[in-house]
């Protein structure tokens, strides 16, 4: 095999840098190549508007798809909640690593817990879909919170706690784990009160799609049910024709009895921001075996959705 170094395309934020040098140490193992990352600016990293405005869908990819199809990166890390949910006939997703905790935490002023915070407390997230939930938990359960709209990297975000200017952030489990900061986590969300973005937690692993020995090589990395229960979730996701940052939680997880896995559960909700109007449905059947039983499965929750009018509360439609 050629020694050749492979160049790997990633976004130059933190969070981004040290997944992609995770895969890049995983991916030499398999290869017995060299990987060099490649830094790459998207749209979505240099705008300061929120997500909602600027159409999430696409604005952390694009650049780096981009740069594969040119043939400047041999093959790109993306975070999967951020890919749109239709894939480019020229580009393969090559592999679906195993998933990291794709649960929501707190990250509080004096170590609260999320049920603790004060009256009046403000909660900054620049998730719809956090806020939506956020606000029906707290309606339901008596709690007088205020949902704040913020951007930035992990550490502006928790830096407006730190300063006193909110009293917690929402923040995802899986970015401060890869980073080496889920010690400053103050509280995990119950996914049972928050549901994680489809594919939060899991990482895409793209190349084009005529590069037959890489993908080979890559597959090595992939985690048959992670790539299951994301597809499953992403199929949701595109039948309910809402973008990344669409008012959409969703997790398909494993049922088991001891150590042998009887059945997957997919889970979904649609909310509006304000959380007084949700849509929330759960379905749970044999582990799909197959792609297309994944996506059968996510399509057939998002029909009952779109049936019980989760159309109506999501604010953005992808295009």
């Amino acid at each position: 095999m050629t020694d050749k170094t492979l160049r790997l395309g990633t976004r130059r934020s933190r969070l981004a840098m040290a997944q992609s040098g995770q895969v890049a140490e995983a991916v030499s193992r398999v290869t017995g190549r060299p990987v060099e990352l490649v830094e790459i600016t998207t749209y979505g990293d240099t705008s300061r508007e929120q997500l909602a405005q600027i159409g999430g869908t696409g604005v952390f990819v694009t650049a780096l798809r981009d740069a594969l199809l040119k043939g400047e990166v041999d093959f790109a890390v993306h975070s999967l909640k951020d890919l749109p949910t239709t894939q480019p006939d020229d580009l393969v997703v090559a592999a679906v690593p195993v998933r990291e905790d794709p649960r929501d935490v707190i990250v509080a002023r004096d170590a609260l817990k999320f049920t603790d915070l004060p009256s009046g407390a403000r909660i900054g997230t620049g998730s719809p879909r956090r806020m939506a939930q956020l606000n029906a938990y707290a309606r339901s359960h008596g709690l007088d919170i205020a949902t704040v709209p913020i951007r930035g990297n992990v550490d502006t975000r928790i830096g407006f706690v730190r300063s006193g200017e909110l009293d917690a952030v929402v923040l995802a489990a899986a970015g401060l784990n890869r980073i080496g900061r889920g010690d400053e986590v103050t509280d995990f969300l119950s996914v049972d009160t928050v549901l994680p973005a489809p594919g939060q937690g899991a990482l895409a692993i793209e190349c084009t799609a005529g590069n037959a020995d890489l993908i080979a090589a890559l597959a090595e990395l992939d985690d048959p049910f992670t790539r299951i229960a994301v597809t499953a979730e992403r199929s949701l996701l595109a039948a309910l024709e809402a973008g990344c940052s669409a008012p959409v939680g969703a997790l398909a997880d494993l049922l088991a009895d001891g150590q042998i896995v009887k059945e997957m559960r997919l889970r979904a909700v649609v909310g509006t921001t304000d959380g007084t109007r949700m849509v929330q449905l759960s379905t749970t059947g044999p582990v799909p075996e197959t792609h297309d039983g994944a996506m059968a499965l996510g399509r057939e929750l998002a029909a009952e959705m779109l049936a019980q009018g989760a159309a109506g509360l999501m604010g953005e439609r992808a295009q």
